[in-house]
């Protein structure tokens, strides 16, 4: 297949470049890199079955030839990036996901829509099911992101309803592995960075929110199973299992093997506290799960991070 990836020099996107070029596919990867890092794509660069287009996907997308797949996942997808960019944030979720829909529209491609567990804000249910409609400040700081969702999500639903567009859409849970960036902003790598620096970790609030953790390798084997099946309503990828802040810094703290002192700072406006997917749509119609216990995903992760 020819498949075009957007945001496929950031951390899940080359991931999904990766995996996809191992089976035998023609990638297109199309970045601006604001986010993303021509290192995430040194391992395949050189692969004749793949191509990288430096390009803002709020731009027109013209691409020559036959397109099996578009793939969406150009975003700003950490609060310290969408806090920075908040205008780009609401851009590539809004025109971004307009013209990626036009390029699959166009040449008669397969679509998926990378969303976000965010699209759920700071939920009122745990765990959060597909028909939970969300508790989201628009207004607020964190909404420029969650806004942006929102809106791809619609529109892929209206590009699916009256134009018949061959549509799918994945809402992402919080997921981690090798080629984060060290100042992503999220838990995993502050936790990770901090600790191997001897430093203390910071934990926002009392750290009894809590979250779940997936694997990467476990995310793209979700998004390539929805991607084999006949499914056009959101599906939450992501781990069931629910941990504490707190109780996540004092893991990476042993892992690591520096026990670190953990200081306290306030909670930013809007932090949800609670996220826990409902995955029982993914595993009735993809027959998929997470397979790596947190334990063994935080270890490769580690191990990445300390290598850099």
């Amino acid at each position: 297949m020819n498949i075009v990836i957007t945001g496929g020099a950031g951390f899940i996107g080359s991931h999904l470049c990766e995996f996809l070029l191992a089976k035998g596919n023609r990638v297109i990867c199309i970045d601006n890199l604001i986010t993303g890092s021509l290192l995430n794509i040194e391992p395949f660069k050189d692969n004749p079955k793949f191509t990288f287009i430096n390009q803002d996907v709020t731009k027109f997308i013209s691409i020559d030839g036959n397109v099996d797949w578009v793939l969406h996942f150009a975003s700003l997808a950490s609060p310290v990036d969408y806090l920075k960019y908040p205008i780009q944030t609401l851009k590539v979720g809004a025109l971004g996901t307009h013209n990626t829909l036009g390029l699959a529209l166009a040449k008669k491609a397969r679509f998926l829509l990378a969303s976000t567990s965010e699209v759920y804000g700071d939920p009122l249910v745990n765990p959060q099911k597909e028909d939970y409609w969300g508790n989201v400040n628009c207004i607020g700081p964190r909404g420029v992101y969650d806004e942006s969702k929102r809106f791809a999500e619609a529109i892929t639903m209206a590009y699916h309803r009256y134009h018949g567009a061959d549509t799918r859409i994945v809402r992402i849970f919080n997921t981690y592995g090798e080629r984060m960036r060290v100042d992503d902003g999220r838990v995993v790598p502050n936790f990770i960075c901090q600790a191997l620096r001897g430093e203390p970790l910071t934990v926002y609030g009392d750290g009894e929110q809590t979250r779940s953790f997936c694997y990467i390798s476990d995310l793209v084997e979700g998004m390539w199973k929805l991607m084999q099946v006949e499914y056009h309503e959101p599906i939450n990828l992501g781990n069931p299992d629910e941990i504490t802040v707190l109780e996540f810094a004092e893991l990476v703290s042993e892992m690591v093997g520096n026990r670190c002192d953990i200081v306290f700072k306030p909670l930013p406006v809007n932090d949800p506290k609670v996220r826990r997917p409902d995955i029982t749509r993914a595993r009735e119609l993809l027959g998929w799960q997470p397979e790596v216990n947190l334990r063994n995903g935080l270890q490769k992760t580690i191990e990445y991070f300390r290598s850099i």
